[in-house]
C-alpha cells in the first residue's frame, strides 16, 4: 500500500511539472482591470502556469473570491481596500503608509500585497490642456483663485455622485476656499462629462486619473495640492497559501510594478477604449515589447 501511495504521489508531481499548476486570476468589470488581469495571466503563463480567468466581476465579488479561495491573484487598489472593504472614514494621505496599513490588515486575512505600483486611479479635476496652459492653471488651488476672481465664468461638469455623494464637489470647494454655487455646476452621466468639456459646454470636469479619455481629449489633470481626493494605488494581491505553495510568483510578477506607471496605463486603456484593441492583445503586445514574454 505504501508503494502504491508513493507511486501515486510521483505521478501527481510529474503531471504538475509537465502540465503546470493552475492558478485563478480575477479582474473587475472595467477596462483597466481587464488589462491588469491579462498582464498577470500572461506573465504567469510564460512561466508554465495554467490560468483560469475570472474576469468581469463586480469588485466586491472579486474580493470575496480572493477571501474564500476561489481566486488566487488579482490587482487591487489601496483606497478601495481602505474605504470599501474596511469602511475606514479617516483617510491616509501618504500612499506608502496607506499601502502598509492595507497590507498589514490583509495579511491577517490570508492575502499578501506585492510591490506597490506608481499607478493611482483616483478622482481629480481636469481641464482642456490648451485652456489650462493659457490660464496658467496647474493646481486646484490656482483654479480656485481664478474662479474666485472670475465668478460665474467657469462651468463644472460632474456626475450625480460627485454632486451629492459623501465626497462631493462642494466639500472639495470648501477645502480649497473656492467660491462656487449650484449654478456653476452641470450634472450628467459620467462619460458625458468629457463630451461636455470637449464641446465647450463646460470648462472643468471630474475625472479618474487613469481614464483613456484624458489622452483622447488632451486633458490636463490638476494637481490636488491640498490632498482632498484619496489615493487608489494599485498592487497585485495573492492569497498567502498560494504564495507559500508557489513562492516564485512574487518574482514572476515583479515586472507589474517595475514597468507600469500612470502614463502607460492611460495609454493601454486608450488602446482598448478608443482604438478597440482587445485587452489580451494590448497586454501581450506590451509585455512582448519589453521582452518579458515570447
Amino acid at each position: 500500500m505504501k508503494k502504491l501511495t508513493m507511486l501515486v504521489l510521483v505521478v501527481v508531481f510529474s503531471l504538475t511539472a509537465l502540465f503546470g499548476a493552475t492558478l485563478t486570476v480575477g479582474a473587475s468589470n472595467f477596462t483597466e482591470q481587464y488589462i491588469f488581469g491579462e498582464l498577470i495571466s500572461a506573465l504567469l503563463e510564460e512561466n508554465n502556469f495554467n490560468i483560469d480567468k475570472r474576469f468581469g466581476l463586480n469588485t466586491l465579488v472579486r474580493r470575496t473570491g480572493m477571501l474564500n479561495g476561489q481566486i488566487d491573484i488579482s490587482a487591487d487598489y489601496t483606497g478601495t481596500a481602505w474605504t470599501t472593504y474596511y469602511h475606514k472614514e479617516e483617510l491616509i494621505y501618504d500612499p506608502v503608509e496607506l499601502y502598509n496599513q492595507v497590507k498589514s490588515i490583509d495579511k491577517e486575512k490570508g492575502l499578501v500585497w506585492l510591490d506597490l505600483t506608481s499607478i493611482n486611479n483616483s478622482y481629480a479635476l481636469a481641464m482642456k490642456r490648451e485652456s489650462a496652459e493659457s490660464l496658467g492653471i496647474d493646481t486646484i488651488s490656482e483654479l480656485a483663485e481664478y474662479v474666485n476672481d472670475h465668478p460665474g465664468e467657469m462651468k463644472i461638469a460632474i456626475d450625480y455622485e460627485f454632486f451629492e455623494g459623501a465626497m462631493n464637489i462642494f466639500e472639495m470647494a470648501e477645502t480649497y476656499n473656492m467660491n462656487i454655487s449650484k449654478n456653476d455646476v452641470k450634472t450628467m452621466q459620467w462619460g458625458l462629462t468629457y463630451e461636455s468639456l470637449n464641446q465647450g459646454d463646460a470648462d472643468i470636469t471630474m475625472v479618474f486619473t487613469t481614464d483613456s479619455q484624458l489622452l483622447k481629449y488632451d486633458l490636463k489633470v490638476l494637481e490636488d495640492d491640498k490632498h482632498f481626493f484619496p489615493f487608489y494605488h494599485v498592487a497585485v494581491v495573492v492569497r498567502e497559501d498560494t504564495l507559500e505553495k508557489y513562492p516564485e510568483i512574487a518574482e514572476i510578477l515583479r515586472p507589474f510594478a517595475m514597468y507600469l506607471n500612470q502614463d502607460i496605463i492611460i495609454r493601454l486603456n486608450y488602446l482598448v477604449d478608443v482604438e478597440g484593441v482587445e485587452p489580451e492583445v494590448v497586454a501581450r503586445d506590451y509585455l512582448e515589447g519589453l521582452g518579458l514574454i515570447d
